[in-house]
């Protein structure tokens, strides 16, 4: 009877599984290809004219980089949680993210103290530069020792309070953030964008024709995003990155909207700028054809998930029908002898130093973003249009709700490889002039919303109003 009785089990379970599948991708299916109920392009989260704006600026619905903040007379001392620190060549982008901004509070008078790791993950000493004091606290991997870095963070406490704790997404665990009473969090990427990203993904690689099966990830994904909600009101506040994030967390994460921020990032505007004859210069440096009729570019590491499969199947196709166009690919990673395949009209830079990166931008006629990441906000991108440079990239609601706000701003497609082509073929037939007015669009916005002065202002400004309530009114006299 027992034989008898196994295949039913068998049978039982098998039915349980494919039952569980199912409720999985219905569950994945549910939210991300329904909006959710509350996102509505007539949001404020969602408008991009300059505000007029007066009163408390915690309930600000639209990015406070685009307000106009004076100077602080009160100085901070901030404690500060990320991942790692820019350290050698070809730092990450969250690595230049925080430098850039935690230097410029430095600069701006305030004690800024960061507990976190080199991102070559040697060992090296401490780093004092004026007001900045980078902290490392490594465990034998190289990672962040979560019990060292607060511990060192204690002792500096003690020394002398901190007036604000803040931390680059969980740098700071959740578990010790219930620790400390003052503390905000910015997000980079959370798990409701990250599950879109693994379906993208998945999509993107399954052969046509064969029913896909859920990877693990994907099972998963549904028990983390439950967890993520649960724990994210551990931290007081929040700062998103983009428009999209802000109505996420107030939406699906039910976090109160007051206690949600929306603060852009913003990169170095003296480092990128727009500056033909750099670019020309470039061009003959890495023996770009003269005759090329639209030069393109990418940048960052060659790897899968930043959607490196997805513009090589493209650019496969555009090669055929368009030898004049050419590609610049600046990175290292799996998929550069990839690219090497497609002949001459493609030129494989590999990684290429941080003073190389404004060089590279203004060597192109538009900036091609793949990523499959439809997270935070790639400082790729900015980059580009500081340099005067249309993008090209996916239509995340990351991006297109931020960065490229209407066709002015350069080109979006849909992450297949389909509409990818047709995207590059826009572009193409637009031309280097067509491109070269569309930049010009792209550098006037990026100066008035994403540069580090707009950002570090924002955040100098949150950090005093979560100090002091009067730091919350908008404008003060000495705002501009």
């Amino acid at each position: 009877m027992g034989m008898k009785h196994q295949p039913s089990k068998t049978s039982s379970s098998s039915s349980f599984f494919r039952f569980t599948t199912f409720l999985t991708f219905a569950l994945l299916a549910s939210l991300l290809f329904i909006k959710p109920p509350a996102l509505n392009l007539q949001e404020p989260f969602f408008r991009s004219e300059h505000p007029r704006f007066y009163g408390d600026l915690r309930e600000a619905q639209f990015p406070w980089n685009k307000l106009c903040f004076g100077p602080a007379s009160e100085k901070l001392k901030l404690a500060v949680f990320s991942k790692t620190w820019p350290v050698g060549a070809a730092p990450g982008g969250m690595e230049r993210h925080a430098s850039t901004l935690y230097s410029a509070l430095a600069g701006r008078g305030h004690e800024v103290r960061v507990f976190t790791v080199p991102s070559d993950r040697l060992p090296r000493p401490d780093i004092h530069q004026g007001s900045l004091h980078v902290h490392f606290a490594a465990n034998d991997h190289g990672s962040v020792n979560c019990s060292l870095a607060f511990e060192i963070f204690n002792r500096e406490n003690m020394a002398g309070a901190f007036d604000y704790v803040h931390t680059e997404s969980v740098s700071l665990p959740h578990w010790r953030a219930k620790m400390v009473p003052k503390v905000a969090v910015t997000w980079h990427g959370i798990w409701y964008e990250i599950m879109h990203s693994k379906l993208f993904q998945e999509l993107l690689l399954e052969p046509q024709g064969v029913r896909p099966t859920p990877s693990a990830d994907l099972r998963d994904a549904m028990p983390r995003l439950v967890d993520e909600i649960r724990f994210f009101s551990s931290y007081t506040q929040h700062i998103c990155i983009s428009n999209s994030a802000g109505e996420l967390l107030v939406n699906i994460y039910q976090l109160p909207r007051r206690n949600v921020h929306v603060i852009l990032n913003g990169v170095d505007h003296t480092k990128f700028v727009y500056d033909p004859e750099v670019g020309a210069r470039f061009r003959q440096r890495y023996g770009v054809p003269s005759n090329a009729s639209v030069v393109m570019g990418v940048a960052g590491r060659l790897v899968r998930d930043k959607g490196h499969p997805l513009l090589y199947e493209a650019f496969s196709s555009i090669c055929e029908r368009h030898p004049g166009v050419f590609l610049l690919v600046a990175g290292s990673g799996p998929w550069g002898r990839r690219y090497e395949d497609l002949g001459p009209s493609v030129k494989v830079l590999g990684a290429l130093d941080p003073s190389e990166l404004s060089e590279f931008y203004n060597a192109l006629d538009v900036f091609v973003n793949p990523t499959l990441r439809p997270q935070g906000l790639d400082l790729t991108l900015i980059e580009a249009m500081q340099c005067g440079k249309p993008v090209l990239t996916p239509n995340f609601p990351s991006i297109t709700g931020t960065i490229v706000l209407n066709q002015g701003f350069g080109y979006t497609f849909s992450p297949n490889v389909g509409s990818f082509v047709e995207a590059l073929e826009s572009a193409i037939r637009d031309g280097p002039s067509v491109l070269q007015k569309k930049g010009m669009a792209c550098k006037a916005y990026a100066l008035s919303m994403f540069t580090a002065t707009k950002m570090a202002s924002a955040y100098e400004r949150f950090f005093l109003c979560m100090k002091n309530d009067k730091y919350c009114k908008y404008p003060l006299s000495t705002d501009c």
